[in-house]
């Protein structure tokens, strides 16, 4: 009989932990790619599911695979292949994680405990996004949702229980906050300069959102003025001003304070755009790819998210035990979900309410002989009667149950199984789930 292979979870992750902000740019795949880059990712026997997560501080891929060595293998060469990048440059700079570690950096990208700015937001909706077009695309089905279920339920919990969260801080209000500290050290402040954002997208709306509070006048420029419009009815002020993205070249260069978070695939502020002007100006491009070209001129500062990493570093100290306590947390979680996934298999639930269904048997059968219902002699014939007929009246159910532990619908399907029978999780322990601690392959 063929041994079943053992399904593995796989992180494989270029992030601003390991990767420089120009080769994230190369690896950034654009919305018009992710489909056909998944479709691709996901043929292959090795990889049963895939997620793709890419944000301006990372393209990491989660994955459950039945052979790790050429599920890795596989995601080089189609990275390689859409991006153009030699195979060995990408081994040399991916981080690759499996099982508990794998785990545990998932669940703490969700909790924002892995991101550039500890405790920021954005990224657990980031995550669900591309949860939700993996899932509605065919590219993820049970492995995957019962990880996203427990890193979704992981990052609730950790901003409940610790103020990782408080004051809450993003990519966007720590540029907004570095803008702040900059133009003071010159004697100006936000309120007091013209200030420009690019982009009416979330990382748009949050700056917009963080600009408001430093009492800046923002002209807000998009490429669909109906969501710029949006944005500003959404916000309820009137200190934005809304311009059309035809003026984008002819108004640039009155702006001090630039923030551009667009999702162009390419740059939206050439270098031919910027004109020299007898003022200081300091542009912050929060977008990947970058959205501002690398410009050449005396009076003109441009910084990238990269760069917030002294700002960063502030906030990271302040929260140093609000992390602590989180991580803690963190791998409460990891635990319990390996714990929980030794408990999926319907195989010893249906064999334990086949031992249930036997015991009532014999149970009944003891006593009916004991009363003398039944001649002693009898018990083995009888014992096969009652046996055949629970085998039967159990054939269909437990083949539906076998049926629907393969969907993504089946855990709690199963749940409520153990629930009615009264199986607890220790008469399920089936062999640990393989935690290969190795990472080295």
């Amino acid at each position: 009989m063929e041994e079943k292979v053992q399904m593995e979870y796989m992180v494989v992750s270029f992030s601003h932990k390991n990767v420089e902000i120009d080769m994230r740019e190369r690896l950034s795949i654009k919305e018009s790619e992710m489909l056909p880059f998944l479709r691709e990712i996901t043929h292959n026997e090795a990889i049963s599911e895939c997620i793709l997560l890419c944000t301006c501080n990372r393209v990491e891929f989660y994955v459950s695979v039945y052979d790790k060595k050429r599920a890795l293998a596989h995601i080089y060469q189609t990275l390689s292949a859409f991006k153009g990048i030699d195979v060995a440059h990408l081994e040399q700079i991916a981080v690759v994680r499996l099982n508990e570690y794998a785990i545990y950096h998932i669940f703490g990208v969700a909790s924002s405990l892995d991101s550039l700015v500890v405790g920021e937001t954005q990224i657990t909706g980031q995550l669900k996004n591309a949860y939700k077009f993996a899932f509605d695309n065919g590219f993820c089905s049970k492995d995957m949702t019962r990880l996203m279920h427990f890193a979704f339920k992981c990052a609730a919990s950790i901003r409940q229980q610790t103020n990782i969260s408080s004051h809450s801080v993003s990519v966007a209000s720590t540029a907004v906050y570095m803008a702040e500290q900059t133009l003071q050290k010159q004697g100006k402040t936000l309120a007091a300069l013209p200030v420009l954002v690019v982009g009416s997208g979330e990382m748009g709306r949050l700056v917009c959102k963080h600009l408001l509070n430093t009492k800046a006048h923002i002209t807000l420029i998009s490429r669909t003025q109906s969501h710029a419009k949006a944005l500003a009815d959404e916000l309820n002020t009137k200190d934005i001003h809304i311009e059309s993205w035809e003026r984008l070249e002819q108004i640039l260069n009155d702006f001090a304070v630039i923030f551009s978070a667009t999702s162009a695939p390419k740059c939206v502020i050439s270098a031919p755009m910027v004109q020299e002007r007898n003022f200081p100006r300091w542009w912050f491009d929060l977008a990947l790819p970058r959205d501002i070209e690398s410009i050449q001129h005396k009076n003109v500062q441009i910084f990238c998210v990269d760069d917030l990493q002294e700002v960063v570093q502030e906030h990271k100290d302040a929260r140093q035990e609000s992390a602590k306590e989180a991580h803690r947390i963190l791998e409460g979680f990891v635990v319990e979900f390996f714990t929980w996934l030794q408990t999926l298999s319907i195989e010893p639930v249906i064999k334990h309410i086949r031992f249930l269904a036997k015991q009532s048997c014999l149970k009944e059968l003891d006593r009916a002989i004991k009363k003398g219902f039944i001649p002693s002699e009898y018990r083995s014939n009888v014992e096969k009667i009652l046996h055949g007929a629970f085998n039967t009246f159990l054939h269909n159910p437990t083949m539906r149950l076998r049926q629907a532990s393969e969907t993504p619908q089946g855990d709690p399907i199963i749940e409520a199984m153990k629930s009615m029978f009264d199986i607890n999780d220790e008469i399920v322990m089936l062999n640990n789930f393989k935690c290969e601690k190795d990472t080295t392959f």
